[in-house]
């Protein structure tokens, strides 16, 4: 099992660039990126821009821009909208096409808010999940290389109608030995909600996400985390899924992913 995630190589002007690893790759196509790695990466720019400014993230939407090639990327963060209660902040990654020029594969765009003492009135719509029993098969992609080997995925073995739910831990870090943040594990999984909460067998159909949006009314804790996740199909080709998210202490917040829908040939 590789490493990390990603290797830093180096700063070119605004940019930081970073080699990719085989952790990175996608369980549909082993030559481009699961969506949970260069969330984590964009976050990861998210967070450095932000230190220091007393302001979190509330919101995180990774929009997937085009195939993100398992190889050398380049990532850049700045203030889109400033402000000392809310800011708007963008992480943007850059990969190169066949003739040398590059092209953006994927943007982060973040609103960070300005916190505050808040303890007496804390609210979570749902109980804290415990982990249970796993079942033996995790999920449908048994055997796939690259990403879904860097997690832990521990799907619980509940019958019936039941909401899907999944225990999932990175097993790698980020970027090299650098420290990883709670924030930026759980964007190593969250992109996996779409499997989670699969509506349709991936023999028969390919349903691939365009982005992953992320509501949080509390920062995530620990390693960790439990994706509760259920997908639907439209009459059209497009679908969604949506999913609540725990972690050891509780519900933290929401996830949300449009899906294209097609029929394998």
């Amino acid at each position: 099992m590789t490493d990390c995630l990603f290797h830093r190589q180096g700063t070119e002007g605004e940019w930081s660039i970073f080699t990719s690893t085989d952790g990175t790759r996608s369980n549909w196509d082993p030559q481009i990126q699961h969506g949970s790695p260069p969330l984590a990466l964009l976050t990861k720019a998210i967070e450095e821009l932000s230190a220091g400014t007393g302001l979190r993230v509330g919101r995180l939407t990774l929009d997937i821009l085009g195939a993100i090639p398992v190889s050398t990327v380049r990532v850049r963060a700045w203030v889109e909208r400033p402000g000392s209660r809310i800011s708007l902040m963008c992480a943007e990654m850059a990969a190169e096409r066949p003739d040398g020029s590059r092209r953006a594969v994927a943007r982060v765009t973040a609103w960070l808010l300005a916190t505050a003492d808040t303890a007496d009135i804390t609210t979570d719509r749902y109980p804290p999940l415990v982990e249970g029993e796993a079942t033996e098969v995790a999920h449908a992609w048994e055997g796939a290389p690259g990403y879904l080997e860097t997690v832990s995925w521990r799907r619980q073995a509940t019958t019936g109608t039941a909401t899907p739910e999944v225990w999932l831990t990175p097993l790698v870090p980020l970027v090299d030995d650098e420290p990883t943040t709670a924030l930026q594990r759980l964007a190593m999984v969250v992109d996996s909600a779409n499997g989670i909460g699969a509506a349709l067998d991936p023999e028969a159909f390919m349903f691939m996400n365009t982005d992953t949006v992320v509501h949080l009314h509390r920062l995530p804790e620990g390693s960790d985390f439990a994706l509760r996740a259920k997908g639907s199909i439209g009459p059209d080709g497009i679908g969604l899924t949506s999913a609540e998210i725990f972690d050891r202490e509780g519900f933290i917040g929401t996830c949300a992913q449009t899906l294209l829908v097609q029929r394998r040939a």
